[in-house]
């Protein structure tokens, strides 16, 4: 099987993934014992007639499979309907926080993923030393600790008994109308919450890098490389350092999935405008649609990063593809 046939079976298995997760997103929140409507008109006043527009608008009494027929055709348009607690389209509500949540996300995990990799590759070349011992102890105890607490510290000391950066909210209000001061605004913003994420995120990075690093260079091929009189630096980078990515290539794409999901409590604890955070408020109130049209970004993405990630090992690993 070459190259080609297996990027074609990869993207069938992905399609129909897909469709599986969207079958069961639409499944699951049908299951839920809450009304929808009672959720909708809780404190509100509305004549019969304002009910029946709700009913038809929400495709609320019809029958399973009308529902699941208008989800699809919403969906393949790019439509999430829309939610019970605001009444605005849901596509549009996700679009103003989405660019928030990928801008902590992602630069969170990209830093993250690099410190990870830097210091998994420095904890191998030196495995049995302090540096090792030194790397490893660091990134048990970050990891071990929970995000929340992480946020609550850097606000604590950098927020309040060093008020160096706001204890909350993604801009200054006003917003400045400079440029340049507004990206600042924002990077200022930025810090605390990206630090935190950084902080819990890189310990895991570098372990999984130093274990399989470790576990390469026990390989045959490197003995032997060793025994040409190569350097360790050459058979480290060259040799070693490729196939040890393997792992780690499932482990990023599994981080960058995550990224359209947000991070709920990092979000919540900095107040962060974002994903995570508009998805608590959905959580809250039990408005449905929005949990269903967040789930269902955020499985795809999950999905897609996979799918990437299941390609990007046929070209590393020729193996894989037979």
């Amino acid at each position: 099987m070459g190259l080609k046939v297996y990027i074609l079976r990869r993207t069938i298995y992905t399609f129909i993934l897909i469709l599986l997760a969207v079958s069961l997103n639409f499944l699951i929140f049908r299951l839920v014992p809450a009304d929808p409507l009672t959720i909708m008109v809780s404190g509100a006043r509305l004549r019969p007639e304002q009910i029946e527009i709700l009913k038809t608008r929400f495709h609320i009494g019809q029958p399973l499979y009308v529902q699941f027929f208008a989800y699809m055709t919403n969906l393949l348009q790019g439509e999430f309907g829309y939610s019970y607690r605001t009444q605005r389209p849901i596509s549009e509500e996700i679009m103003q926080v989405m660019p928030n949540t990928l801008l902590l996300l992602g630069v969170s995990t990209l830093l993250s993923i690099m410190l990870g990799i830097v210091f998994g590759i420095i904890a191998a070349a030196r495995r049995g030393k302090m540096t090792d011992i030194a790397i490893l102890f660091m990134g048990m105890i970050f990891y071990a600790l929970p995000t929340f607490w992480i946020g609550l510290m850097l606000l604590l000391v950098f927020g309040y008994v060093f008020p160096l950066f706001p204890l909350r909210g993604t801009v200054s209000v006003p917003v400045p109308s400079d440029p340049v001061a507004a990206v600042a605004d924002i990077l200022w913003h930025l810090t605390l919450p990206a630090v935190t994420l950084i902080v819990f995120f890189f310990a895991g990075y570098a372990v999984i890098m130093r274990n399989s690093l470790l576990g390469v260079l026990t390989e045959d091929y490197i003995m032997t490389a060793r025994a040409k009189g190569l350097d360790e630096r050459t058979i480290l980078f060259k040799h070693a350092l490729k196939n040890a990515m393997l792992p780690m290539v499932t482990i990023i794409a599994i981080g960058f999935g995550g990224v359209v999901g947000g991070a709920i409590i990092t979000e919540t604890v900095f107040s962060w405008q974002g994903v995570g955070q508009y998805l608590w408020r959905a959580i809250e109130v039990s408005d449905y649609p929005v949990l269903q049209a967040v789930f269902f970004v955020i499985a795809v993405a999950t999905i897609l990063a996979n799918f990437l990630a299941d390609i990007l090992y046929g070209f590393l690993d020729p193996r894989i593809k037979y």
